[in-house]
């Protein structure tokens, strides 16, 4: 235990178990699971039994008095928040208010609204309580191939043009596909699988985007509506962009292109030797392309980070943006505009700053 930062999980969904188990128990030489609760106590139990495997000294916390137990105990200065999007605001504000270092999984928030209260009310703890963390966990900005992906963006010379397609799988057969909260969440999987794609857009152009214009439309009765959005888009820098999304294809296929004065700049979503990850390639003036692939670690790394930062917080370390709310903030900004405008028939809707 000696040097390990023990953390408690407040979830125990399917998130909590295919992921931040697995991904924790990589680093186990840096952290310690002490606790994961959940509201009921069937649920928190549950995933107890798969991370016992990894971290045997697991607790299961459940209900206000399993809660009150976590933040009472000194030992845990970090929590991980994996709940419901609709919930998860509340529930890292309230850990906050303890002193509790908190991440919290995408989306930031529900709306610009919430974001804006979220912002307004974490300010005042900064400086009373000695700076609790704030992070939201969007791996994409720790994904290896976006972090390339961008040094060679700023190679390509001035941007001409930026191209987003996602074409998913948000079918009966992912195990998200039933999940009752994205159905009930304003902008349904548009938005919570969006974050990530706008996310990786920010990312790899290093500038933020300031007015979009979509159509949205809804064709697959089995997905909350909408399911499709079109949009154009403009950057600060002045450079036009297109985002495309299809929650549910037959055949999916995502990936960034940045077009540039001096060459384009490609990640792709795929596969290689059974592994997931992106193809990140860059083509040149010369028509030649060089082309790396990165299998997926942004999860592991975004934790790793998180538990640096918390190692960190009492000294006059600066914590890594990517990890801060701010910038979750700004991925559901720039969704919440597509949405409004596509309510909208497309009329040109600035994107709220954060």
């Amino acid at each position: 235990m000696a040097g390990k930062i023990q953390i408690a999980i407040c979830g125990a969904g399917i998130f909590v178990k295919n992921q931040y188990i697995p991904r924790l128990s990589e680093i186990s030489d840096l952290v310690t699971i002490k606790y994961i609760w959940s509201r009921s106590e069937e649920s928190a139990r549950g995933a107890v039994e798969v991370a016992k495997k990894s971290f045997p000294e697991v607790e299961a916390k459940w209900g206000d008095a399993g809660l009150d137990d976590i933040i009472k105990d000194p030992s845990v200065p970090g929590v991980a928040v994996v709940l419901a999007g609709q919930i998860q605001v509340q529930m890292a504000l309230r850990l906050l208010k303890t002193g509790k270092h908190v991440i919290q999984e995408k989306p930031a928030a529900a709306n610009n609204d919430e974001a804006e209260m979220a912002l307004s009310s974490y300010g005042p703890l900064c400086s009373t309580l000695g700076r609790p963390l704030w992070a939201v966990a969007e791996n994409y900005r720790f994904e290896p191939a976006f972090v390339e992906g961008r040094k060679l963006v700023t190679e390509i010379g001035d941007m001409m043009n930026v191209q987003v397609v996602v074409e998913g799988s948000m079918n009966s057969s992912n195990p998200y596909f039933s999940s009752s909260w994205r159905r009930d969440f304003t902008g349904g999987f548009i938005l919570d699988m969006g974050v990530h794609n706008i996310a990786g857009l920010r990312m790899l152009v290093g500038c933020e985007v300031a007015s979009v214009s979509a159509l949205t439309t809804h064709v697959d009765p089995n997905l909350p509506p909408p399911d499709n959005i079109s949009s154009s888009y403009q950057l600060e820098n002045g450079c036009p962009g297109i985002f495309v999304m299809s929650v549910s294809t037959r055949s999916p296929k995502i990936f960034w292109r940045v077009v540039g004065l001096k060459g384009t700049v490609q990640v792709e979503r795929g596969n290689v030797d059974g592994q997931h990850g992106y193809l990140v390639s860059k083509f040149n003036t010369d028509g030649q392309c060089s082309s790396s692939f990165y299998p997926f670690s942004g999860v592991t790394e975004e934790l790793k980070t998180f538990l640096h930062d918390i190692s960190q917080a009492s000294s006059d370390h600066v914590s890594d943006r990517r990890l801060s709310f701010v910038e979750g903030a700004r991925d559901v900004a720039v969704l919440e505009a597509m949405l409004e405008s596509g309510k909208n028939n497309g009329v040109v809707v600035p994107v709220k700053r954060f």
